[in-house]
C-alpha cells in the first residue's frame, strides 16, 4: 500500500509506502496531553518506509526526557507527523495525518485505565455536521 499524508498548514508533506501492522488508541497520560484529546491514534509499522515530499526541514521531533516519548510536529502548524524509533525498526504514524484512506482499523484502546474522567460512553454524546450555535 501508498499513503501519503501532511500537516494542518501543508508546508511538510510525505509519503508511507508499506503496510501498518497494529493501530492502537493510546489514553496514557503522555499521549492525552500530546494530542489535547482524549487519546492519541497511531499507526505502527516495522516494514513500511516514510518518505519526506517537502517539509522534512519542518519537522522537529520531541522525546520526553529520552524516556521513549516520542512527538514529531510541525514547526509551523503544530501538526503531529511520524516519527522513527527505536533505532530505525518502528514507523509510528499519526493516524490523523494521513490523507488516504486507511485499510486498517484500530485493534484496540491501550493504558485505558488512564484514560480521561470525561471519557465515558463517548458514543451516546449528541453528533453534529458542523459547529452547532448556542
Amino acid at each position: 500500500m501508498k499513503y501519503t499524508g501532511s500537516c494542518l498548514c501543508g508546508e511538510v508533506t510525505f509519503e508511507i509506502e508499506g503496510d501498518f501492522e497494529k493501530f492502537f488508541l493510546c489514553h496514557c497520560e503522555r499521549c492525552r496531553k500530546d494530542t489535547g484529546s482524549a487519546h492519541a491514534a497511531n499507526l505502527f509499522s516495522s516494514t513500511a518506509e516514510l518518505r519526506w515530499l517537502s517539509g522534512e526541514d519542518k519537522a522537529k521531533t520531541f522525546n520526553l526526557r529520552s524516556e521513549g516519548h516520542i512527538k514529531s510536529f510541525c514547526i509551523n502548524c503544530g501538526s503531529a507527523l511520524p516519527n522513527i524509533q527505536f533505532d530505525g525498526k518502528l514507523l509510528v504514524v499519526p493516524a490523523g495525518s494521513i490523507d488516504s484512506d486507511i485499510n486498517i482499523k484500530p485493534r484496540g484502546h491501550i493504558y485505558y485505565a488512564n484514560k480521561a474522567s470525561w471519557d465515558n460512553d463517548l458514543e451516546k454524546v449528541p453528533k453534529f455536521e458542523e459547529l452547532p450555535n448556542g
